[in-house]
């Protein structure tokens, strides 16, 4: 794979070596293209690792709260997108730090925009931040139109998750499962339609049982 250009690598002294942060990197980006097979063996993966380890808990309507979900959420610039949702997690105390998640999320979208040409954006960090949170998190806002946020051909934005893990392996398997949920245009229909966080925090509890 790396001699065809598909995986990231480089030659050092006529052996391959890899950087964790690039191979990270590029599974995000696999994860947010895959389809439900795809997804399927990611999850098959995942499964295996959590026999090594303390499985995390991961349930989408658990991490994410009425509290976090803000509808509508009030944000015309990608600029804002960021400070906002960083400000107002930050105010249930999920999020200890706003500012510095905010230059987090910057920071990886300039490496490569988390918008998707379905109009939702996964945003997170480069790498987990435990440090500035008091605990896993997701939190989610819903403008009222789409806005330019980097997506693919043009395409607007405005539906945004944020995604707060405490571990790398917690983190690739949200972005699976939201990867998994947002495929499903049923669901993506029945949070534009949502008029309040409670409706929206029930489509997605909804969604997410069903898909289990």
């Amino acid at each position: 794979m790396t001699d065809r250009g598909r995986l990231p690598g480089r030659r050092i002294g006529g052996e391959w070596r890899f950087s964790r942060a690039e191979i990270h990197q590029w599974f995000e980006e696999k994860i947010g293209a895959s389809g439900e097979r795809e997804l399927d063996e990611v999850d098959r993966v995942l499964d295996l690792q959590d026999k090594k380890e303390t499985p995390e808990p991961f349930e989408i309507s658990d991490l994410l709260k009425p509290d976090c979900i803000f509808v509508p959420f009030m944000a015309k610039t990608k600029r804002s997108v960021i400070d906002k949702i960083c400000q107002q997690t930050a105010m249930t105390g999920r999020l200890w730090e706003a500012e510095k998640m905010a230059d987090a999320l910057r920071s990886r979208e300039a490496l490569h925009p988390t918008a998707l040409d379905n109009g939702v954006a996964l945003l997170h960090p480069r790498r987990p931040i435990p440090s500035i949170m008091g605990e896993p998190f997701l939190a989610l806002g819903i403008t009222y139109a789409g806005i330019p946020f980097g997506g693919p051909r043009g395409a607007l934005t405005d539906i945004f998750f944020l995604i707060g893990s405490m571990s790398e392996a917690m983190h690739l398997r949200l972005l699976a499962r939201l990867s998994r949920l947002i495929q499903q245009d049923d669901f993506l229909t029945a949070l534009r339609e949502a008029e309040s966080p409670e409706s929206a925090w029930k489509s997605i509890a909804e969604f997410d049982h069903n898909m289990s």
